[in-house]
């Protein structure tokens, strides 16, 4: 977001800072099973048959859980050429599409996610016997969070992302 825009409200503030949290959570315990697996394989030569797969299923948590937050950031891939080469009006325009696509293609994605993670619930993983539900269940739970962090960057997206561009951009 633009500097000066709106101040995020006291519940939006909580919200990002639950997830980043959350992020931090799950990092701490990827590293703390992968930094004890290691430490007993170079120290006693025998491993956690599990630490592999918490730190899959960690990983992935963080991957879906924390793509809100990149969005947010503007930190997922994005090819801005096109619409900066546009007059403003237009490239608004096209900000505006690409937000619809953007919450369409969430939506598909959680509907999907959660086909998957209901059809995976009677399946276990290898090492920890833990329902394949709980591991397929980031993939919707990612997406809805994608729902509510784009919900609430949407105005700032559309508005205070093209003015700092144009003020960048020499036209």
């Amino acid at each position: 977001m633009a500097e000066g825009g709106p101040r995020p409200s006291r519940a939006e503030r909580i919200f990002v800072g639950l997830n980043a949290a959350a992020i931090v959570a799950l990092l701490a315990v990827m590293c703390v099973v992968v930094g004890w697996n290691v430490g007993l394989r170079y120290l006693t030569g025998t491993s956690l048959s599990w630490a592999d797969e918490v730190a899959r299923y960690t990983m992935i948590w963080m991957c879906f859980v924390g793509a809100g937050l990149a969005l947010r950031e503007g930190a997922h891939v994005a090819l801005t050429n096109f619409q900066t080469a546009l007059p403003l009006p237009a490239a608004r325009a096209l900000r505006g599409v690409v937000l619809v696509l953007l919450m369409f293609f969430f939506a598909v994605m959680i509907w999907m996610g959660w086909d998957y993670m209901t059809r995976a619930r009677f399946q276990l993983s290898a090492a920890l016997r833990l329902k394949m539900f709980w591991v397929y269940a980031a993939m919707p739970v990612g997406f809805a969070l994608l729902v509510v962090h784009l919900a609430l960057i949407a105005r700032a997206y559309l508005r205070d992302g093209l003015e700092a561009e144009e003020a960048e951009v020499p036209r």
